[in-house]
């Protein structure tokens, strides 16, 4: 599924200010008229958040909100009928704005990974405590995504989805890192074959179209994703060292795609577009990779979720993308 996958030059990650619907859809759709993305509006509250929003895409589990966090319980409450409400409600915003539309569009749910060391089971562990209940999760998970999946497509049938997986906890998960209820002490590392045992499994529920793993944490294991079928990772490019030259160019090299993150997610000064993907130039120049296969290997995005920013820098950082896009298929050197 990987090689022979081109993406448009530039999108969004996900997340947009505000809690009006009607107004990120046609903010999402109007920066990228080739690529656009479901927009999450996490400001709303419990429910719109990443985590709350896939707890309620998931199938005979439910989750609600205590003041720990979410909690996996039988039966679906107010919580699960209201995450459920807003995606529906953002759904049919990006429905709006999609008619007649032919060409990729963007969604995205919170990883395996990411969700089992952010739910909690009964006794106020993380879900990542009990290697069954994470089996379970991930099933859940891909059912609840092959159905979510389905209804985009009846609502815009000429898209090709692209499936965004969030798995910013991902590389905490791997090394250990995910701490207990009590906060003394951390979970023991996941083995990194049932890592990508996971991801596999929930990667081929979207058998139709290509997946992306984005993680805006440091140390992208890119080699994994590869092998769990992701046809591209999305990360934040100011994050890299020269240790990840290796595994970036293998990437590249194998038809894996790039979604780099290049403009910053919260309010700051704009450089030039030909500045903000110098970095990704340098990289390449690195990794002594042809000019010419930049454009079509990398797609520029904000570096992480634009929650955080004010409505009018999150509009800005959104057209700087397909600016600096523009510029790197210009002036791939």
């Amino acid at each position: 599924m990987t090689a022979d996958i081109r993406f448009a030059p530039a999108t969004g990650v996900g997340s947009l200010p505000g809690g009006d619907a009607r107004e990120a859809a046609r903010t999402a759709t109007g920066s990228f008229e080739d690529f656009p993305f479901l927009p999450e509006l996490p400001a709303r509250g419990p429910g719109a958040d990443m985590i709350g929003r896939t707890a309620g895409m998931l199938v005979e589990l439910y989750a609600r909100v205590e003041p720990s966090g979410w909690r996996l319980g039988d039966r679906p409450g107010r919580d699960t009928k209201r995450a459920r409400s807003w995606l529906g409600e953002d759904l049919d915003a990006l429905e709006e704005f999609t008619q007649g539309y032919e060409g990729q569009v963007k969604v995205q749910a919170v990883g395996p990974w990411t969700l089992a060391a952010a739910l909690e089971l009964r006794n106020g562990e993380v879900a990542l405590s009990d290697p069954g209940a994470c089996r379970d999760l991930a099933a859940s998970l891909a059912e609840g995504l092959r159905l979510h999946l389905e209804d985009v497509q009846n609502r815009v049938p000429g898209a090709q989805i692209v499936l965004q997986l969030d798995e910013p906890s991902l590389i905490a998960v791997l090394r250990g890192h995910v701490r207990s209820a009590s906060g003394y002490r951390t979970h023991r590392a996941v083995d990194r074959q049932l890592v990508e045992a996971a991801l596999r499994d929930v990667v081929g529920v979207h058998a139709d179209g290509p997946v992306v793993v984005h993680s805006c944490a440091p140390d992208v294991p890119f080699a994994l994703l590869r092998r769990a079928g992701a046809a591209a990772v999305s990360f934040d490019v100011s994050l890299l060292t020269e240790r990840d030259d290796d595994a970036i160019g293998e990437a590249v090299e194998g038809g894996t795609r790039l979604f780099a993150g290049v403009v910053p997610g919260t309010d700051t000064a704009l450089s030039d577009p030909a500045g903000s993907v110098m970095g990704v130039r340098t990289l390449w120049r690195r990794l002594g990779l042809h000019p010419g296969l930049l454009a079509e290997a990398v797609t520029v995005t904000p570096s992480c979720g634009l929650a955080g920013a004010s409505p009018e820098y999150a509009r800005k950082a959104l057209a700087h993308c397909a600016q600096a896009a523009r510029s790197l298929a210009d002036n791939p050197e």
